[in-house]
């Protein structure tokens, strides 16, 4: 088969679509990767097929990143500033992705393309969809977490809350995606269903790409939709080794406390490894700062041979040998820390990331704290019950023993091969 992969987002949303590539690619298929420009030089290297898709993405636009992870407004900035201005060029890019030099059998669509589902009309190829957080359901019976309303993160446990929830974010939304339908209209398509809540999940098959130790089935999730596990790929452009220095700082001592922010809060640190640093020194324990490509994260102050600073590490090979790991709960951070079997301190900024550090303390695995809250001193109160008590550990490595029966990238792949085949009869 011939199976264009395309989303929009952070090396979170794309990552797990790389895994499925390369797996499909193992088993004889033909994916093209359809994609920002600027994740070009990490495909080409892995021999995968790619085609640019608008928007671009620009890693240094560190006013972007603070925009889109905005607590109140961040969500519907990040749509209607960034995506949708150039919504009808991302269908075209789409399309042609999908159609020259030869026609696809099958795509695969994150739901933060929201053109995909248009080209899928249009040209008639079946198609996949998948997300990777239970939140993109909206659940009335798994009510998620709102960063706008935080009052309302304990709605789960109050009847009939959950769809006063789902109401809400309908209602609160409901203007959003006119461009979306601006463009159906100018294609002589129907309206159609919310693209927002409906039209973004498949009618043939929704690929759950998350473990169900962070969510299972409800019945209000879309038909045909199937939890696959997590699908992990952490490589630098395929090189999967920690840099010479970590590695060096990782063999001299006891297991550190890792600080990072993923690939895109990182761009909004603010003085997030300063106070970690700080936290770091108070408690006594030895630590990884992961500051990304932005020198500007850099602790300004000297910092002991204690502490280990480097730009990126494959959270694969370190998160194992860490001791805890803090966070910003993006749900590909928190895939790796449950597979490393190492508990957490979750510091959440928006989207997904207030209902993944939910369900990491329901897990038991985790502590959260606000940004607001993030000093020196409240880091190392939440640090040492995390070092001192041990059911954090213990609940840690169990459910990295049940996670390791998963296998997120087969069972995807598996999906999407079966989906081909009933589609092709």
């Amino acid at each position: 088969m011939r199976i264009v992969l395309s989303n929009i987002g952070t090396y979170g949303d794309i990552h797990p679509l790389i895994a499925i590539a390369l797996e499909l690619k193992r088993r004889g298929h033909t994916p093209v990767m359809a994609l920002p420009a600027v994740y070009e030089p990490k495909i080409r290297p892995l021999g995968l097929e790619f085609h640019a898709v608008r928007p671009d993405i620009d890693p240094t636009n560190t006013a972007l990143v603070a925009m889109i992870y905005d607590v109140k407004h961040g969500t519907e900035r990040g749509l209607r500033d960034f995506l949708f201005p150039v919504l009808r060029q991302t269908y075209e890019d789409l399309l042609h992705a999908a159609t020259q030099p030869a026609r696809a059998d099958l795509l695969l669509l994150g739901e933060l393309n929201y053109a995909g589902p248009i080209v899928a009309e249009v040209t008639g190829i079946p198609w996949a969809s998948y997300v990777l957080a239970p939140l993109s359901f909206f659940s009335a019976f798994d009510p998620p977490v709102l960063p706008p309303y935080p009052r309302l993160a304990r709605a789960d446990r109050t009847p009939g809350m959950g769809r006063a929830i789902r109401r809400l974010a309908r209602l609160v939304s409901r203007r959003w995606p006119d461009p979306i339908y601006d463009l159906r209209r100018e294609l002589g398509l129907p309206r159609g269903p919310n693209p927002l809540f409906d039209a973004k999940h498949s009618p043939y098959l929704v690929l759950a790409l998350f473990s169900r130790m962070l969510g299972c089935e409800q019945k209000d999730w879309p038909d045909h939709t199937r939890i696959t596990g997590f699908c992990f790929y952490d490589a630098e452009s395929g090189n999967a080794k920690l840099p010479p220095h970590l590695e060096k700082f990782l063999d001299a001592g006891p297991p550190p406390v890792v600080f990072t922010l993923g690939s895109a809060a990182v761009l909004a640190a603010g003085r997030f490894f300063e106070h970690s640093a700080r936290a770091a020194i108070k408690l006594g324990v030895r630590a990884v700062l992961l500051i990304g490509s932005d020198q500007r994260n850099r602790p300004h102050q000297a910092l002991p041979d204690t502490i280990c600073v480097a730009e990126y590490a494959p959270y694969s090979k370190l998160f194992p040998r860490a001791s805890v790991i803090v966070h910003q709960g993006g749900v590909g951070t928190t895939a790796n820390c449950l597979q490393a079997g190492r508990p957490m301190l979750i510091m959440p900024y928006s989207h997904d990331q207030p209902d993944n550090a939910r369900r990491m303390r329901r897990l038991k695995v985790a502590r959260v704290i606000k940004r607001s809250d993030y000093t020196p001193l409240r880091v190392a109160r939440k640090l040492s019950i995390l070092l001192e008590e041990p059911k954090y550990a213990r609940r840690a490595e169990a459910v990295a023993r049940r996670l390791s029966h998963e296998d997120g990238t087969k069972s995807a792949c598996d999906a999407l091969e079966e989906l081909a085949r009933k589609t092709q009869r």
